[in-house]
């Protein structure tokens, strides 16, 4: 079996046995990886907590026939919020099911890995409300799918828009409206967002908008993957 090192985040994990458990990272160099952690279940275990969800963490591993084995585990960024508190924990848990649903094994992505890095250091620093759908964008424009929210997504109008239609990809104006309605609020968050000002949008209070850009980009993000995710029924609304 090959040693090799990396750096990851884990992504979930699961009970193997008396005292093992299985752990799905998302690494820098190799994308995720599912591996086993031998005995860390154990009072005396050496990995302590550092391979719990959401950790960040240097690693080394021998590469197995299904399953790597961690023997290392050393923690890169203590997001200590993330874990003492319900809210967060619930948010980064959000992000953690989005990438694992959508990564695939053994492709290594370095952009979004950077992404989901920053966004769990975002989220432990401050726990905003846009922090989840912002990563959700990010992760849709990331994997081409960016929603069109500059101008109507029919005739490229770019005033007065009102509705948001996830089979058209974007915004819509009065005259091709259907779908969702969406505030003017809404619409400017998005466009804050989705062009480059991700921290301009999170420095705005909570406000009844960024709740509908939430569900926006959650169903979004769900119509991609053709999939519910399970954690984002449990997010707190502020």
């Amino acid at each position: 079996m090959a040693l090799y090192r990396d750096e990851g985040v884990v992504l979930r994990t699961w009970k193997l046995g008396e005292a093992d458990r299985i752990i799905v990272l998302y690494t820098l160099g190799r994308g995720k990886v599912r591996a086993v952690a031998k005995g860390v279940r154990k009072t005396k275990s050496r990995f302590g907590a550092r391979l719990e969800p959401t950790s960040h963490v240097a690693l080394q591993l021998y590469e197995g026939r299904e399953l790597d084995i961690v023997t290392q585990a050393e923690s890169i960024d203590h997001l200590g919020p993330l874990r003492s508190d319900l809210d967060r924990l619930t948010r980064a848990t959000a992000l953690l099911e989005a990438v694992d649903t959508i990564a695939q094994e053994g492709q290594a992505d370095s952009r979004l890995f950077t992404m989901l890095v920053g966004a769990l250091r975002t989220l432990a620093a401050d726990d905003h409300p846009l922090v989840v759908p912002g990563f959700f964008l990010k992760l849709l424009a990331h994997e081409g799918f960016q929603p069109r929210v500059d101008a109507c997504a029919v005739c490229e109008e770019e005033d007065d828009l009102v509705a948001f239609d996830l089979e058209e990809g974007g915004l819509l104006c009065r005259t091709h409206r259907k779908g969702l309605a969406v505030s003017p609020e809404a619409v400017e968050l998005l466009r804050l967002m989705l062009g480059g000002r991700l921290r301009e949008a999170l420095g705005q209070p909570w406000s009844p908008a960024a709740l509908e850009v939430e569900g926006l980009a959650t169903r979004t993000l769900e119509h991609h993957l053709e999939r519910r995710l399970r954690s984002v029924q449990l997010l707190p609304h502020t």
